[in-house]
């Protein structure tokens, strides 16, 4: 474990992921943005919004068009580091119902490689209802192991081992006087809410009323901040507004 000073390193001093409980299942949430079922040799990963560049480039907003590139290499580096026996994307793995035939040749091969000896699960959301299937892997509209149910949107109030995504999360953090915005995970002992993981996704304050609704009391949940080297719980005292 390093230490440091000020509020850049302090994010910087703990283990690169963080050992959460949800139904009595031990779950790990991985500094890269992803959760891993150890029993499962699983990872859940959310909101990759491939092709977010090339959708914003059709209505005339140019940006740099190499998010889906930057996406699966930090997705490939997270699977190299887990080998995981299957994947499942939480849905919005897609930026509209046209990016999978927007796929490049080179992102499409990287993708296939990814796919390669395991089961690959794409879970539908609201940005991507129908999936293309010439990007591969399966397609559901949710999914149970176990005791856990995997499912894009959280479900209204109070629910028991529900995995989700669709909200980012993203906490604004206080420390030694300054403030640092960072993606985040938000989970009691029954649910879990996961960053996005695309390039170019924002976030949702965790302070935002749309959590509030889903943790009974309202507010009562864990925050998980992923930082550059790690992932780093952080009191909810510690947390601000945007």
């Amino acid at each position: 474990m390093r230490t440091g000073t000020g509020a850049g390193r302090a994010l910087e001093t703990t283990f690169e992921a963080s050992v959460m409980q949800i139904c009595g299942r031990e779950i790990v949430a991985d500094r890269s943005g992803i959760l891993c079922l150890p029993d499962e040799r699983t990872l859940v990963v959310a909101d990759l919004h491939l092709e977010k560049g090339s959708a914003f480039a059709v209505r005339g907003r140019m940006l740099p068009p190499y998010d889906t590139r930057e996406t699966l290499e930090r997705l490939a580096t997270a699977i190299a580091r887990y080998h995981p026996r299957s994947v499942i994307a939480l849905g919005d793995s897609f930026h509209d119902r046209r990016a999978g035939e927007r796929l490049g040749p080179d992102e499409r091969a990287r993708l296939r490689r990814l796919q390669a000896g395991r089961e690959w699960v794409w879970i539908t959301g609201n940005h991507d209802p129908a999936i293309s299937a010439s990007v591969g892997g399966i397609v559901r509209e949710s999914m149970a192991l176990g005791p856990l149910v995997l499912r894009h949107e959280p479900a209204s109030g109070p629910v028991a081992g529900e995995i989700a995504g669709h909200l980012h999360p993203a906490a604004r953090v206080l420390l030694n006087g300054a403030r640092l915005r960072r993606p985040c995970f938000v989970a009691d002992r029954t649910r879990i809410v996961l960053p996005a993981f695309g390039a170019f996704t924002g976030g949702l304050n965790v302070l935002d009323a749309a959590f509030g609704r889903l943790f009974e009391p309202a507010g009562a949940f864990e925050v998980h901040v992923l930082g550059r080297d790690g992932v780093y719980p952080v009191a909810t005292a510690s947390l601000g507004p945007d």
